[in-house]
């Protein structure tokens, strides 16, 4: 008697192995999935024992447990696709933006004509904004004061002269900025003005290439023109 159960148990597992490695067609992963587990699920109702059959609540358990991993695939699988629209709307916004220009952090300002156009911005409120010009050796031409500002950003011009009164020759030149709001420290950011020359997509999302300032992120450009 035991040696026919043992050849009764011994043949429920090779049903078991068997239904587990048929010849299946070519399906996706979460297909191959749920095939494997039917066809086992399936195999063992058709080996029970009788006097013991297969508890249904582990049955449920493990349809439950297949329904949630192929919710997660379906669900992977529609995120790919709202990423990829997502991408392609960027790419969009970004073309658009070719040869228009733009402010991006940076302290850059560029003396063309004897005038230029920087721009700052402030994380707060201030009563005194003052605007630092240097040049490439990093003395200071021109001190600008903007008076009081708002939070936010805002523009500022320079007519090229130099505190002495002299003309500034044209080029590249750089600002910092200091804000103070009852004699205490504004956080102030110096943004540079640019034209957006071209856009690269690359795997981490758009780049915006700013002429020479650079490359920036669409999150980056603070203001279009």
């Amino acid at each position: 008697m035991a040696t026919a159960v043992a050849n009764t148990q011994n043949s429920q597992a090779a049903d078991i192995y068997a239904a587990l490695n048929v010849t299946r067609e070519k399906n996706t992963a979460t297909e191959d999935i749920q095939n494997r587990f039917l066809t086992l699920l399936t195999a063992q109702l058709k080996n029970q024992d009788p006097t013991s059959p297969l508890d249904s609540a582990q049955m449920t358990s493990q349809l439950a447990q297949i329904s949630t991993v192929d919710g997660i695939e379906r669900l992977n699988a529609t995120l790919q696709k709202m990423l990829g629209s997502t991408t392609d709307a960027q790419a969009m916004q970004a073309a658009a933006l070719v040869g228009r220009g733009v402010l991006v952090p940076g302290s850059a300002l560029q003396l063309a004509g004897g005038a230029a156009v920087g721009a700052l911005e402030l994380s707060g409120p201030a009563d005194e904004v003052t605007v630092a010009i240097k040049d490439a050796s990093g003395l200071v031409q021109r001190t600008i004061n903007l008076g009081a500002l708002s939070a936010g950003i805002h523009g500022f011009t320079w007519d090229g002269k130099t505190d002495g009164g002299a003309q500034a020759v044209d080029g590249n030149y750089s600002v910092s900025i200091a804000g103070e709001q009852g004699g205490k420290s504004v956080t102030a950011s110096a943004l540079a003005l640019g034209m957006v020359s071209s856009i690269t997509r690359a795997a981490q999302g758009m780049t915006v290439n700013v002429g020479s300032l650079g490359a920036f992120t669409l999150a980056d450009i603070k203001e279009i023109l």
